[in-house]
């Protein structure tokens, strides 16, 4: 056997840390997953429909965290190949010394992913409208991340269908099958939702109602706004301004904002005219 050919068999080393990278890389991919649609499931109030509970936010953080953690894990593992020339450089910065363009958008998608969690914890500190905007380019970002997944295991000879493509369509099925008939208090054990059940007193009547939001449920999310836009008002410094007692001809209105709002933030009560 000519001397090339033994040289271009890889290493016990290397063939290790690529199953470690492989292994890493699928891990993440399934995380982010759920984390897309659990973040959806959340918002579009999905999830307090079904289960009567509304979801945590810190459900959604965790799902980001261990998705972040394993593409770290994945990233770091290719500094340690032998046959390899791969720079902590070529990881943070795309297209540096070349490049593929398939790894510019893991690179770009993975540190827009960061950015998002870091304002996250500084969420306080960032005007609303700002925030929101960052947060909704989490989108972009999974698509990113997506385009690299697929196009790395094509270009390394592992495409799998069964995994990345059975992956991508089972992932959203199992998550809502699980919500809609696991038990709520199952859920509520594994810290997906809360422990008390949604109420809302929605008066039957159509005279005057009294509003008022829960501060601590309200995400501003503005699904509020979008259908009772001359009660509830979203300031750039994420604050939400709205009406105690609406006019009785905005009535339909300030109810078709609670059944909006994901979070069950407002709660309206009946009241003379």
């Amino acid at each position: 056997m000519p001397p090339y050919l033994l040289a271009a068999v890889p290493s016990a080393h290397d063939s290790g840390v690529r199953d470690i990278a492989t292994l890493s890389g699928r891990v993440a991919y399934v995380t982010m997953c759920l984390t897309l649609v659990w973040g959806v499931l959340t918002a579009t109030g999905w999830i307090r429909r079904v289960t009567g509970h509304h979801a945590l936010r810190s459900g959604h953080l965790m799902l980001a965290a261990f998705t972040l953690a394993s593409g770290m894990l994945h990233a770091l593992t290719f500094l340690f190949l032998d046959d390899d020339t791969l720079t902590v450089l070529k990881l943070l910065i795309p297209f540096a010394d070349g490049g593929y363009a398939r790894h510019a958008c893991a690179i770009i998608g993975f540190e827009l992913c960061v950015a998002i969690s870091v304002a996250a914890g500084v969420r306080r500190g960032l005007a609303y409208r700002g925030w929101r905007h960052l947060h909704q380019s989490g989108y972009a970002a999974v698509g990113l991340l997506m385009i690299h997944s697929w196009f790395g295991a094509i270009a390394n000879g592992h495409l799998s269908v069964v995994w990345l493509g059975g992956i991508t369509v089972s992932v959203p099925v199992v998550m809502v099958t699980v919500l809609r008939f696991l038990p709520a208090p199952k859920l509520v054990g594994l810290g997906l939702l809360q422990a008390d059940p949604v109420t809302l007193a929605v008066p039957a009547g159509s005279g005057i109602v009294l509003v008022s939001v829960d501060g601590h449920r309200c995400h501003r999310y503005g699904m509020c706004q979008a259908e009772a836009p001359e009660v509830f008002q979203l300031q750039d410094d994420r604050r939400l301004l709205y009406l105690r007692q609406p006019e009785s001809a905005q009535t339909p209105q300030v109810r078709a904002a609670a059944r909006a709002c994901p979070m069950r933030a407002i709660q309206l009560e009946g009241a003379t005219p």
